[in-house]
């Protein structure tokens, strides 16, 4: 799988699930009105404009917030992550802020015949946000009128939004750890870069896990796993690291084995980090011993210190 598609599959599983996404706002972006917004509250709209982009990407995304008394917003969400910086980003959101608009407007003439015609008609607002987790420093105008010649003559006539960037190379290790919760595990997994950084997210704090572990719905694991599959396949595990990583996830599931989310991550990255295939074989075998996820984690550790 290509790297590109890795990130993209990655964003699009956690944009998806609205229980992350509902994280994602409470963590990243600063408007009162959208920290306590819940996964009911939220719609996904993606298949309405996506298809209307020739280079649309998987992760690409378009949220309708239903806020509680209160007319809905509209958020944009575009994954940016290639090495180089798309200084695209400010037009193709300004056209997917007309689709949005005119798509509001269709909705309310269908539900009162005029209504867009009347002087009290409102449109809805829009959140345009860019994630970005590459590797080079984010110099895209975040404002159109930027992006537009002669715009000091025309300034009254170009539009001035502004997207919100979030840049996660602007964020430590120990901030994205404050968030607490599924997504801040997967965006660490995210940062690693390094060997320095597979053996910081192996050796993470105690009472962190012990949050995700009370955080983390165990419906949800599946879908986490997958997700970091993919991170992992951007980082340059190989698919042979993948299935077996599945093996060990699906057995432990069939022994319905608590704790077994974390031990299969720790082994992932410790493994990959040492460069020893054998290591997935190695907790196979653990698990069929039937150890608890404490005592495979030991071993893991153990293992590693021998080596």
């Amino acid at each position: 799988m290509a790297i590109h598609n890795a990130a993209d599959n990655s964003f699009k599983l956690i944009f998806d699930d609205h229980r992350l996404f509902a994280d994602f706002l409470r963590d990243f972006i600063n408007i009162d009105i959208l920290k306590n917004v819940k996964p009911e509250d939220i719609e996904d709209m993606r298949e309405r404009f996506l298809p209307l982009f020739e280079e649309s990407r998987d992760a690409d995304t378009v949220k309708r917030i239903n806020l509680k008394g209160n007319t809905p917003c509209f958020i944009i969400a575009i994954l940016e992550h290639e090495s180089q910086v798309n200084y695209r980003s400010s037009f193709k959101m300004l056209l997917y802020i007309g689709l949005v608009l005119n798509e509001w407007e269709k909705e309310a003439e269908k539900n009162d015949p005029g209504s867009s015609k009347r002087k009290d008609f409102k449109y809805p607002p829009v959140l345009p946000m860019i994630l970005y987790d590459g590797k080079s420093t984010w110099t895209a105008e975040r404002n159109f009128l930027e992006r537009t010649h002669l715009n000091a003559i025309f300034e009254k006539y170009i539009p001035k939004f502004e997207y919100e960037l979030i840049d996660l190379n602007d964020y430590s290790v120990e901030e994205i750890m404050r968030f607490g919760g599924a997504l801040s595990y997967l965006l660490l997994i995210d940062k690693i870069r390094t060997s320095k950084d597979k053996a910081r997210i192996t050796q993470l704090p105690e009472d962190y896990v012990e949050r995700l572990r009370l955080q983390i719905p165990s419906d949800m694991n599946k879908m986490l796993v997958d997700i970091i599959l993919n991170l992992m396949n951007k980082s340059g595990y190989d698919q042979n690291e993948s299935e077996a990583a599945v093996a060990i996830v699906e057995k432990a599931e069939d022994k319905e084995y608590g704790g077994m989310f974390e031990a299969v991550i720790e082994s992932m990255i410790e493994e990959r980090t040492e460069g020893r295939e054998e290591g997935f074989e190695y907790v196979l075998e653990l698990i069929d011993k039937g150890l608890s996820a404490e005592e495979i984690r030991e071993h893991i550790i153990n293992k590693q210190q021998n080596h």
